[in-house]
């Protein structure tokens, strides 16, 4: 059965394209029914035009307050009978209704619980494992929760920090790894392989 996912995103939607791509290499047994920005001019709703995925700019700035806008974003997710929702480079908080616990997904570039939490996103995380001087990093899958960066994780990798890493050298490595540990989590879930015990995912 073909897993159906909204997509929501903030920005160019790499990470959109990098599972539409996965997807159409026969990767990702995934259907996208629609995509989601934060903003108007995000290049990920013309990503989304492209192949013809219902693309849905819901700005925050014509709400209200945050309430009134997760509530249309969550109406748009429930319109479109969405299996799980993907957050592609999304920089908004999302809540998560009680139907959708364990059926939201987020990549984080670092070993979660390093490196991560409010505000530290992008190069902020890498900037901040070169300051520390971490030897490690990676990136993390994980299940969205109620707090930033906190939800069950699903899938880490690490890679080794180089000494003459900056943080552009440290991002590319970083995201390469992403592309690749992102699909894998999503497709796990799509073939119905991931049970949650708490804080504890096993992938059967």
């Amino acid at each position: 059965m073909t897993l159906s996912i909204s997509v929501l995103l903030s920005g160019s939607g790499t990470t959109l394209q990098n599972l539409i791509d996965r997807r159409d290499a026969g990767e990702l047994d995934v259907s996208f029914n629609c995509v989601i920005a934060s903003r108007t001019d995000a290049y990920g709703l013309e990503r989304a035009r492209n192949h013809g995925i219902p693309a849905i700019p819901l700005p925050r700035r014509e709400y209200a307050d945050h309430a009134a806008y997760n509530a249309a974003v969550w109406r748009e997710i429930r319109n479109h009978k969405a299996d799980l929702v993907v957050l592609a480079g999304y920089m908004l908080f999302l809540d998560v209704p009680a139907d959708f616990v364990n059926r939201i997904m987020n990549v984080h570039p670092a070993l979660i619980p390093a490196f991560c939490g409010h505000k530290m996103y992008g190069h902020h995380v890498h900037e901040a494992v070169l300051a520390y001087g971490a030897k490690v990093t990676g990136a993390t899958v994980h299940f969205v929760d109620d707090q930033y960066d906190h939800g069950p994780i699903i899938l880490q990798e690490a890679i080794p920090v180089l000494q003459d890493d900056t943080p552009d050298s440290l991002a590319e490595r970083v995201q390469a790894l992403e592309r690749s540990l992102y699909p894998q989590a999503i497709q796990h879930f799509a073939e119905g392989r991931i049970t949650v015990q708490g804080r504890i995912v096993r992938i059967d």
